[in-house]
């Protein structure tokens, strides 16, 4: 489709994104270069060799890399914000079952699906790890769905052989090889930005014997992986039941070769992550979800993400639509400066609330880093960017940095004053 081919442009204007973990970075009357779908860097002065590309002119506004949603249940769209009084074991059997199960009617999955591709591809998100259900005719089309829009996404066909209701129950066998035929055909269709990604849902709902299939075919197929950890007490205490075997939850995955050196892995969460788990974690490279809007609708508590951060591991930030009542993840940055605060003030006093910078880190760069160079406007980074309408939010300040006016716009405004949004260089918006 045209609006999602590659361009060579400029934008002219005023820049902010992270340095590193802890600081922003901007640059005002700047000219931000994108050939070949990447950053060629900011410049003061607009070198020659750049001269005769188009300019976007986008002063009066604030351009900001692209956010990063690690974890979203495509799915669960249609009844997002129900349940929020649950806690998750029986909200997955109230609301989310039934729903996924939905999906083995293709006709219901176009729709459902266009819906959600069409809300992610209007939002601040330009790049998104998805789960999708057990059904490999509606993953496939939620996957050509999802490379219409032109974002970047990794799909995953969701995986369960036990505790799960018996209308939604596959056989490990049938997983597998559903599996099997399922990445082929993705493979097949030749898309160009939409992916597989193995997922099991998690280990209360997958057998020893379909991960270590899964993390075969992973390995053999070259994809990466992702599933839920220690997301809510209730889910840990059932794995300490169903996996005698393990130290911790992570353990579970580690001896099942869903984490392992050299698969790139995801794991949503990790509320409750001891200092076992986290030395797994970060031993094996695993990328963090933090899904705060999520954790506090489901009761399931507060990830400690800033010691997560201090400590050198790999943190992303997340939507975990429905779990998470919105696609926003605008509202999922503040979210997360916002649930470090109740963490600080009544479970750790020790560690500190995460910071502006810090909460965007994740957003951009910090979850980018999945995807490879993403996140960031320095030269070689793929082109992701938001170009945001701040001024259209009242005010009489007219002395604010632009790192301040970032701040104030991820509190007050909302993915309706986006003007305009590109992923990997294509034009989005």
């Amino acid at each position: 489709m045209e609006n999602v081919k590659k361009e060579n442009f400029v934008l002219y204007g005023t820049f902010v994104y992270s340095r590193d973990k802890s600081e922003l970075i901007s640059y005002t009357d700047s000219y931000l270069v994108c050939t070949g779908g990447c950053s060629r860097g900011i410049f003061r002065e607009l070198p020659e060799e750049y001269r005769d590309l188009p300019i976007r002119d986008v002063r009066g506004m604030l351009t900001v890399p692209g956010l990063i949603d690690l974890h979203i249940h495509a799915p669960q769209y249609q009844f997002r914000g129900s349940g929020m009084d649950m806690e998750l074991l029986p909200w997955l059997e109230k609301y989310t079952f039934p729903e996924e199960e939905r999906y083995k009617d293709p006709e219901y999955a176009d729709k459902a699906y266009s819906m959600f591709a069409e809300e992610l591809k209007r939002g601040a998100t330009t790049r998104a790890c998805i789960f999708a259900t057990s059904h490999r005719s509606a993953t496939l089309k939620l996957m050509e769905i999802m490379e219409e829009t032109g974002l970047c996404t990794f799909v995953g066909k969701v995986n369960m052989d036990r505790n799960v209701p018996s209308y939604y129950l596959e056989s490990t066998e049938d997983s597998v090889n559903e599996t099997v035929e399922w990445l082929r055909e993705a493979k097949k269709a030749g898309l160009s930005h939409t992916f597989p990604i193995i997922t099991p849902r998690f280990t209360p709902s997958c057998s020893r014997e379909l991960m270590l299939k899964l993390a075969s075919l992973a390995e053999q197929y070259a994809v990466p992986v992702q599933s839920h950890l220690s997301e809510n007490l209730s889910e840990v205490e059932w794995v300490k039941e169903l996996e005698g075997d393990t130290s911790c939850y992570a353990d579970s995955y580690v001896k099942a070769g869903i984490i392992k050196k050299g698969i790139p892995c995801i794991m949503a969460h990790c509320v409750w992550s001891g200092d076992e788990e986290q030395e797994i974690l970060k031993d094996n490279g695993v990328f963090i979800a933090h899904s705060p809007d999520s954790n506090i609708n489901l009761s399931s508590g507060a990830a400690p993400v800033k010691a997560y951060l201090d400590k050198g591991l790999n943190v992303g930030l997340a939507t975990d639509v429905a779990g998470g009542s919105t696609t926003s993840m605008i509202s999922s940055v503040r979210c997360a400066i916002q649930v470090s605060k109740l963490r600080n003030r009544l479970f750790d006093g020790d560690t500190p609330a995460l910071s502006f910078p810090e909460a965007f880190y994740i957003a951009t760069k910090g979850g980018g880093a999945f995807f490879g160079k993403v996140g960031s406007f320095d030269e070689g980074y793929e082109f992701d960017a938001l170009i945001l309408d701040d001024l259209s939010i009242p005010t009489m300040r007219a002395d604010m940095t632009p790192e301040e006016r970032l701040e104030r716009f991820i509190y007050l405004g909302d993915d309706r004053q986006i003007r305009g949004k590109y992923a990997a260089g294509r034009k989005i918006l």
